[in-house]
């Protein structure tokens, strides 16, 4: 049974996000969106709820369905309300007296602790915000779920956790997710749409699956494209070659079929598509090198929670030039703790105790929130004043890096959240480091941008240590893996066996 029709639908803000877009959503869907930061994802996801109109085109919809959509953020309205209370009142006035069972049992179906179920939505951490904002979705029972980037800010537990909810929630209502996560898609999806400007284009099949069938798809108009061109030029040439003789000889009959060739060329060149084109925006990560063959050296060194609680021990750790480490453990263990840490010690003259870092080491640091960032400045002016390479060229690096001229002039407090992440990962390039610390690098950046950032990695061969809820980012770039278990630091051979432990 059919939900919601969409007829040839599009969006144009400025230029246009999506068009011609045709597409059914029924009962027992699950349709992942993909595509670039910025380019029409969440904007169709509010279309589908009703929230704001397309500019072209018709959105039918069954009569008296019910839509929820789970924007990014948390509501302000929200903020100070208990996560008990976010779910009652989500329910319809008429409905709330006597019905605290229905948000018990849901924050039931959601592995709630019973310290957070009173706690302000101000005061969770941004993994359980998600998980709220879904919650007091779903306890509406919905005839449509719609999910804006749900993986954000959940750590692997939570989203495990997501991932078993999607598919074991025991209802055929249809779900749309916009991720940028490859293995959440695979695991939660059954149909994926490509949003593209000029020609979208779904497949009946997980997001992996659906790639290669896109791939070919695009390989195939790539061809036929040139295949055209070719007749195009051929044509063109043959109209030449007839002009020319119509007159030399003064034949009209000659000049009036050589217009006759150029009409079908010139009509035949409009048939040749240009082909989309992914512009994640050039994430190079520099490596300025150093001679130094050991970067930093931990020895008997305890990591303590914010609050001076002892949270693990590393008896000992050597960081060489090359390793790319990536550090594992369930939530809370302490793994932005030790980011911290090491952030504090490399950029203390002498180190900390128990810490020593090379002379050699140049720093490049990313904070899973980018609070490195100066909201006020614009992004120009941000580069221009952090990187002095004078206007013209801090424009250009922008502009590479997926930027137009337009959000270049925007106060930084005002781009999005993958915007501010490619901002982040722009200034992390050109402070050209030879060591990267990163905390949840990938955070809101899209599917290109990830792929670049890895290939980036392994291309500058760099140092780093990285915390990472992204499987796939983590298999990718990946030469060590620690795990922080039962207040110990450890050396494990790869991360299958701890997201097992975790699924388990």
């Amino acid at each position: 049974m059919t939900s919601l029709n969409l007829r040839n639908v599009g969006v144009v803000a400025h230029t246009p996000l999506f068009q011609n877009l045709n597409l059914a959503i029924g009962e027992g869907d699950r349709l992942g969106l993909v595509a670039g930061n910025g380019a029409g994802k969440s904007t169709l996801l509010k279309c589908l709820a009703g929230v704001i109109e397309p500019t072209h085109g018709d959105i039918v919809r069954s009569r008296g369905l019910s839509v929820a959509l789970v924007e990014q953020d948390v509501p302000a309205p929200l903020l100070d309300l208990s996560f008990h209370d976010v779910l009652h009142r989500a329910l319809p006035a008429d409905e709330r007296e006597g019905q605290e069972w229905r948000v018990d049992m849901v924050l039931d179906e959601f592995e709630t602790p019973e310290d957070l179920r009173n706690r302000p939505m101000r005061a969770l951490s941004g993994g359980w915000q998600r998980l709220a904002l879904i919650a007091r979705a779903w306890i509406t029972q919905p005839d449509m779920l719609l999910l804006d980037e749900p993986t954000n800010h959940l750590d692997l537990e939570k989203l495990f956790k997501l991932e078993s909810w999607i598919n074991t929630a025991d209802y055929t209502a249809p779900i749309v997710v916009a991720s940028h996560d490859r293995d959440f898609l695979d695991a939660c999806t059954t149909r994926t749409l490509f949003l593209r400007p000029e020609e979208s284009i779904a497949f009946a099949h997980p997001y992996r699956r659906a790639r290669d069938l896109l791939e070919a798809h695009d390989a195939s108009a790539q061809a036929q494209r040139e295949k055209t061109l070719r007749e195009v030029k051929r044509l063109r040439q043959s109209a030449q070659e007839l002009r020319n003789v119509g007159i030399n000889s003064g034949s009209d009959a000659a000049q009036i079929k050589s217009a006759q060739i150029k009409r079908r060329a010139d009509a035949l060149e409009q048939t040749a598509r240009v082909l989309h084109r992914e512009r994640p925006g050039e994430i190079r990560l520099g490596n300025r090198g150093t001679h130094a063959r050991l970067l930093v050296a931990l020895e008997n060194v305890t990591v303590e929670a914010p609050d001076g609680r002892r949270l693990f021990m590393i008896p000992k750790l050597e960081v060489a030039q090359g390793d790319r480490i990536v550090v594992l453990g369930r939530n809370g263990a302490g793994k932005s703790q030790l980011v911290q840490l090491l952030h504090r010690a490399m950029l203390a003259p002498d180190g900390l105790p128990g810490i020593r870092v090379s002379p050699s080491l140049a720093l490049g640091y990313v904070d899973q929130d980018m609070r490195q960032l100066p909201d006020k400045a614009t992004a120009h002016d941000f580069i221009l004043s952090r990187f002095r390479l004078g206007d013209q060229r801090s424009r250009a690096v922008l502009t590479e890096a997926g930027f137009s001229i337009e959000r270049q002039a925007l106060c930084i407090a005002r781009l999005s959240p993958g915007q501010k992440a490619r901002l982040g990962l722009l200034a992390l390039r050109l402070s050209e480091p030879n060591f990267y610390l990163m905390d949840e690098p990938t955070n809101h950046v899209d599917i290109p941008g990830r792929e670049q950032l890895e290939a980036e990695i392994l291309e500058a061969e760099a140092t780093c240590i990285v915390v990472s809820h992204d499987r796939s980012f983590v298999t990718a770039i990946g030469t060590r893996f620690l795990l922080i278990d039962k207040g110990r630091l450890r050396e494990i051979d790869g991360p299958e066996a701890f997201y097992e432990s975790i699924l388990g």
